[in-house]
């Protein structure tokens, strides 16, 4: 089966025709910046916005036509970027279509408009001969998208530019859709990050550490420290808090801490909620520390949310040891037990 014919919609025991949250992403296969075009007012990223062009109007207001037709979907918060569209809605109460079919006929609609700008891309292309001509052409999207809205005819159009399903996730644990929100609401900002320090968030590739080759994304510079230190709270601490002595697990964590705050770069997974409370702590007082992935970096990769702005400050480096796998969803046993023992393997090497 074809990539793009996978569909994300269905959960076992679940018809998703009942009310709901959930988090839907339209992209341009191409990423070209068909939607509009970041500006970066001042180089200031938390001003960061992006101007529409006529397509991108249209595609959000294909949103809203979705939204009259469906009077139980409520649009909680959208963001249109450059080559993509997020947007969380609301289903407020059971319908008798699935979200399913809901978004395939959103996605039918953005289809007709893409086709629309194509042909009236290609149509000015035919007599452009210069850069002038091809400006010309992208500024014939208004007619296009006009004739995209009174005609039916599916194959009238060339070139298909929203060949990829429009992916849907639902929003079920608790403080997800808080969580998702503010990710919408942080996209230019943080595509503005991006732009304007591309070094530390280019994927890198092949760095070779103890002859083992990882790809990162960050502040390789941290390599370069004097001291470095594996995290890795091991069962026989947690056995002994669960039997009432929690001084040991309670001393190694603060260890850990302190050395940090004496400049030691901490190494680890951050896979266990008390390695994750170390990490908490690291970002909060803002220490630098290297992670280790158990999966590899896609296309566009991009960090969450606190360690996206830990590492567009040069405090994080996130290794791999692996390629990026798509159907990746859990970390296994094995994933956890390799990359301890390469945390441990990087503080050694680079101590020595």
């Amino acid at each position: 089966m074809a990539e793009q014919e996978k569909w994300q919609w269905q959960e076992p025991g679940t018809a998703w025709k009942g009310a709901g949250l959930y988090h839907i992403t339209l992209t341009v296969p191409s990423r070209e910046a068909l939607f509009g075009t970041l500006v970066i007012p001042g180089n200031d990223p938390t001003k960061a916005r992006i101007e529409r062009t006529a397509l991108g109007n249209a595609v959000v207001d294909e949103l809203y036509v979705m939204c009259r037709h469906y009077p139980a979907i409520r649009i909680l918060q959208f963001c249109l970027m450059p080559d993509h569209l997020h947007a969380v809605i609301h289903v407020t109460r059971a319908m008798d279509t699935s979200i399913r079919a809901v978004v395939r006929g959103y996605w039918q609609g953005v289809k007709k408009l893409g086709r629309a700008y194509t042909l009236a891309v290609a149509t000015e292309l035919n007599s452009a001969t210069t850069n002038e001509g091809v400006a010309q052409a992208r500024a014939t999207t208004n007619e296009g998208v006009a004739q995209a809205r009174a005609t039916t005819n599916e194959g009238g159009y060339p070139f298909p530019i929203f060949t990829e399903r429009p992916f849907i996730r639902p929003l079920s644990r608790r403080g997800q859709l808080h969580t998702m929100i503010h990710y919408v609401q942080m996209n230019p900002q943080r595509l503005a990050t991006k732009r304007l320090k591309p070094g530390l968030f280019r994927v890198q590739k092949d760095i070779e550490i103890g002859g083992r080759q990882y790809d990162g994304v960050g502040n390789t510079m941290l390599l370069t420290g004097e001291h470095f230190m594996p995290v890795h709270v091991r069962h026989e601490l947690l056995d002994e808090a669960a039997r009432g002595d929690s001084q040991p697990l309670r001393n190694y964590m603060n260890g850990c801490v302190l050395a940090a705050r004496q400049g030691t770069v901490l190494v680890s997974p951050f896979i266990s909620p008390k390695e994750k409370e170390v990490q908490a702590v690291l970002l909060a007082e803002k220490h630098p520390f290297v992670v280790l992935a158990d999966n590899g970096f896609r296309e566009y990769y991009k960090p969450g949310d606190a360690l996206f702005d830990a590492c567009a400050s040069g405090r994080v480096l996130i290794l791999s040891p692996w390629p990026y796998d798509a159907n990746k969803r859990h970390i296994s046993r094995a994933d956890c037990i390799a990359l301890n023992a390469m945390a441990e393997e990087i503080c050694h090497h680079l101590a020595t």
